[in-house]
């Protein structure tokens, strides 16, 4: 019989995060109590963090077993699997003071054991993507601890970085497996128990052929397009030089930007398109002529390995990247560029190229389902 889950992670049914990607396979054969983000940073006195701090400390309950729940933002409609339960808890987000840790423990423990008690989880396994859960982490009756690292969080924006390097060391030094999601984290950890998990692909949503999304430009022109977290991690100076220099192209951007990336509506050739559905991706990368990794080059991006890079090669279109470590694996199949005349070049041998079924073949073994068919075997000598 298979040990039961505690997963502390982000809110169910937003991003199309590695976290889920798994935990929706390991439900299938486990009971899982998903615990939705407990915060990585002190809320700001901005709007939108006061109103998500309200938010924390006066959420109760938990969805149905089953329900379907769609994040507002609109980047994946996720079916909740009906061995899993989401709970919305109420909670301090990353306190950094030992009487603020032990009242934000002391919140969850009251809230999640009963919870817990009633799924009667067998001997259960606590998994937690947040360092800032390891305060409970010996409070729910789990027996063993697995900490799933899918970023530097030292560097990660929008994080207190102290707050987190902190509970991440005592979290390191409690767990009992370590899960790394690219070569660069993995390094990161000396302890024994550390194991490299890098992302995997939903391959048979984007290499089967989709119908091409109706607002995707159609006027003739070859089109470029990235899709994702329009956020300060993208390379905007590299965007702006090559954009400008190709008027003769389309520059389409799917996802919530951020100010920068409202900056580049000032460019005639440029479509801001907002959130889409994770399973209407495959409608816009199969169908433009090129997909974009613009990256800058910081701490960040050096320990990402960015989902969309697989389903990039899945969908069989020419990718373009700024260089980076995860991307080394696929330099056959993905054209490193530096510059915005490197880019440029790129983009126009990519206007001519067709559909490369070799580099589809490249991501076909790495499937989500492969990932946690690894991660299954993992666990169970927990």
């Amino acid at each position: 019989m298979k040990r039961d889950l505690i997963v502390f992670g982000e809110d169910w049914g937003g991003l199309p995060s590695s976290t889920q990607h798994l935990i929706c396979r390991l439900s299938q054969d486990r009971k899982v109590v998903w615990v939705n983000s407990i915060g990585l940073r002190r809320p700001t006195f901005t709007l939108n963090d006061c109103k998500r701090a309200w938010h924390k400390l006066t959420a109760s309950g938990q969805s149905s077993n089953g329900s379907p729940v769609d994040a507002s933002h609109q980047s994946q409609k996720t079916t909740q699997p009906e061995n899993l339960t989401v709970v919305n808890p109420s909670t301090l987000p990353a306190p950094r003071s030992t009487w603020g840790r032990k009242l934000a423990a002391s919140m969850l423990r009251k809230q999640l054991v009963p919870i817990i008690e009633h799924a009667k989880l067998y001997n259960p396994i606590m998994w937690t993507s947040l360092p800032t859960a390891v305060d409970v982490s010996d409070q729910l009756g789990a027996s063993s601890l697995v900490y799933y690292c899918g970023d530097d969080f030292s560097s990660l924006a929008g994080v207190d970085h102290n707050t987190v390097a902190q509970r991440e060391k005592d979290l390191v030094q409690k767990a009992d497996l370590i899960l790394a999601a690219s070569e660069t984290l993995y390094t990161r950890f000396s302890n024994r128990h550390t194991k490299l998990l890098p992302h995997g692909v939903d391959y048979d949503l984007f290499s089967t052929p989709a119908q091409r999304a109706q607002d995707l430009p159609d006027n003739g022109k070859p089109t470029a397009g990235f899709y994702g977290s329009l956020s300060d991690w993208l390379d905007y100076d590299l965007l702006n030089q090559t954009i400008l220099s190709m008027p003769e192209w389309n520059f389409v951007f799917i996802g919530k930007p951020c100010d920068a990336a409202l900056s580049l509506k000032q460019h005639a050739n440029v479509t801001l398109l907002g959130p889409k559905p994770h399973h209407e991706l495959p409608g816009y990368s199969q169908h433009w002529s090129a997909s974009l990794l613009p990256f800058v080059d910081n701490a960040q991006i050096r320990a990402c390995n960015p989902l969309k890079l697989r389903e990039y090669l899945a969908a069989g279109r020419p990718v373009i990247s700024t260089p980076f470590p995860a991307v080394d694996e696929y330099r056959s199949y993905v054209s490193v560029v530096h510059t915005a005349s490197e880019m440029a070049e790129a983009l126009n041998t990519a206007a001519n190229t067709k559909p490369n079924p070799q580099q589809q073949t490249a991501v076909s073994m790495h499937t989500w389902d492969a990932r946690a068919k690894t991660l299954n075997a993992w666990l169970d000598v927990l």
